[in-house]
């Protein structure tokens, strides 16, 4: 399947990652330009630290290298499946680091910061805003769960661990942070969709 996104050198996503795979040096080199900066935001907007980003963004296009032989086209673009690829690196990055509490006064900025990432800013502005107003009107126990959970790719166990709570606790504050955001903006993403 042919590359779904027209691209400015006439060469598709998928003859770069089979450049990639087969080592070719001008190939490769391509394609780390074209996603480089998709694959640094998707991972600085998990790990909201510029080094441990770069780092990860080296090990997703090493990834993307030793497995380029395995993509499957059908299930997805090259972009997609090389941002699956770094987003699953950056959440095991999360996971390998010591929780950390998150300060109240760190919600908006984190959330800020992941907004506008490739994936964030898929959201439109007015949608962005919206997530945003309906995250800080939650209660602020369940804001930390909700935000740790679905930002930083923290497990309930690592947020109980994270918030000094009890794994039931860390479950229950996600479940009804969801259920609030999905109160708030389900009627609203409806009638505009």
């Amino acid at each position: 399947m042919p590359s779904r996104c027209p691209v400015a050198d006439g060469r598709s996503d998928d003859l770069l990652l089979a450049g990639l795979g087969a080592a070719d040096p001008e190939l490769s080199l391509a394609f780390v330009r074209r996603f480089q900066r998709t694959v640094f935001g998707v991972a600085f907007g998990v790990l909201a630290d510029a080094r441990l980003a770069e780092d990860v963004a080296q090990q997703a296009f090493e990834r993307a290298w030793t497995h380029a032989a395995v993509y499957d086209a059908r299930r997805g673009s090259v972009a997609a499946w090389l941002a699956g690829i770094t987003h699953n690196l950056a959440v095991d990055v999360v996971r390998a680091r010591r929780p950390t509490a998150l300060d109240p006064a760190d919600l908006d900025a984190l959330l800020t910061a992941v907004i506008h990432t490739p994936e964030g800013n898929a959201l439109a502005t007015e949608d962005a805003r919206e997530l945003r107003t309906a995250i800080a009107a939650l209660p602020p126990a369940q804001a930390r769960a909700l935000v740790l959970a679905a930002f930083r790719g923290m497990t309930a166990a690592e947020i109980a661990v994270s918030e000094e709570i009890p794994l039931g606790t860390a479950k229950s504050r996600i479940r009804a942070a969801m259920l609030r955001l999905h109160d708030v903006l389900e009627p609203r993403w409806v009638d505009n969709g």
